[in-house]
């Protein structure tokens, strides 16, 4: 079969090819090009190309598998490309760009959590917590809620942060009976 006076193994296939490629280094290398589509979204080489590598994937799909004429299952693979494109963008790519992925934490955003005391807390002075948290285990001072000793190995709720050092009262979990 040709296509323009190309076979579809002259055409399609590298622009696949190269296509697919390209995706590859732009996948590993994108921070170079963070930006880049700021100002104009779909020149954004996240859109381009896999427009291009979708067109080219139906292209000689459609070429292989049907006879339909060459025009035809170009205009076919145009729209293809473009329909999945647009598909990509606005339910992929819009929505991880407008997503805020934070690993940071404040101490007053671990008020409420439950902890575990690894140095008792004495009466009138400090003793040391662990939170476990996605960021992973965190180690901070405490201080009893209303100055209670509280003794190594129980579990703590985080009343309050203050000026670093976390306020704690032993935890009583809530049992349905």
């Amino acid at each position: 079969m040709e296509l323009f006076g190309m076979t579809i193994q002259e055409l399609y296939l590298p622009i696949l090819i190269v296509a697919g490629i390209a995706t590859l280094l732009y996948l590993f290398f994108s921070d170079l090009t963070d930006g880049a589509g700021d100002l104009f979204p779909l020149l954004d080489p996240a859109v381009i190309l896999p427009f291009i590598t979708l067109t080219a994937t139906w292209g000689y799909v459609l070429e292989l598998a049907t006879g339909l004429g060459s025009g035809v299952i170009l205009i076919i693979a145009l729209a293809a490309g473009t329909i999945l494109d647009f598909l990509l963008y606005f339910f992929i790519l819009l929505p991880l760009k407008s997503a805020e992925v934070s690993i940071a934490y404040t101490d007053e955003s671990l008020a409420g959590k439950v902890a575990k005391v690894i140095v008792p807390i004495p009466a009138d002075g400090f003793g040391e917590i662990v939170i476990e948290t996605v960021n992973g285990v965190l180690s901070k001072r405490a201080s009893g809620y209303e100055n209670h000793p509280i003794d190594y190995g129980k579990e703590v709720l985080i009343i309050e942060v203050d000026s670093g050092t976390f306020i704690v009262k032993e935890y009583e979990p809530f049992r349905f009976k």
